[in-house]
């Protein structure tokens, strides 16, 4: 039917986000998201909205997709939290072993960027940049870590989360990665531990 729109809306919004992913927001144009998504500028802006409308919707369904996958692993912490921030950090480095993603992470990417945004999306970065303390302190606590514990460990396990994707970016092997969570995940189990 003519005037029909014929494109898969996922297909085009993860290839949209790759390519903010790859290059990020403002070395993003128009005419990189037209190439990414086969799409020309006036699908664009009648199917998805201008750049800053299209970005907002890469940065939700890339919080959404790695945000279920972190909630899956952190789900056992009630039984074995030390386990549970582990898978966290499974998470992690699989997507940074995935050959089918760009290296790093588009949420700190995009936080490093924030200057570059408009208003309205630099805080919807911001806020979904913050997701990660509370869900990791909910997990600590629900393993039996203590509130002020639990906080600052959720602090400090986003902000070695946040340093994986860097360091992959810039090159560091699975096993140093690796190498890093080990250190993080010991530190947790001590505290962890009984007194005694």
């Amino acid at each position: 039917m003519a005037g029909k729109k014929q494109f898969d809306m996922d297909t085009v919004l993860d290839a949209a986000m790759i390519q903010f992913w790859r290059s990020g927001y403002a070395d993003t144009s128009l005419d990189d998201l037209s190439r990414a998504t086969g799409l020309n500028r006036s699908s664009i802006y009648s199917s998805l909205g201008d750049k800053d409308a299209l970005f907002l919707r890469c940065l939700d369904r890339y919080a959404t997709r790695y945000g279920a996958k972190y909630d899956a692993a952190l789900s056992c912490a009630a039984e074995d939290p030390v386990a549970a921030v582990r898978a966290f950090f499974d998470v992690t480095l699989g997507r940074i072993a995935d050959p089918a993603v760009p290296d790093g992470c588009l949420m700190a990417q995009s936080v490093m960027a924030s200057p570059a945004l408009s208003p309205g999306v630099a805080e919807r970065v911001k806020e979904l940049f913050g997701l990660q303390c509370p869900r990791l302190s909910t997990a600590l606590k629900a393993g039996g870590m203590s509130d002020e514990s639990a906080e600052d460990f959720a602090v400090h396990i986003a902000a070695v989360n946040q340093s994986l994707a860097v360091m992959g970016r810039a090159g560091s092997s699975p096993e140093q990665l690796r190498a890093i969570v080990d250190v993080t995940v010991d530190a947790l189990a001590r505290a962890l531990r009984p007194a005694g």
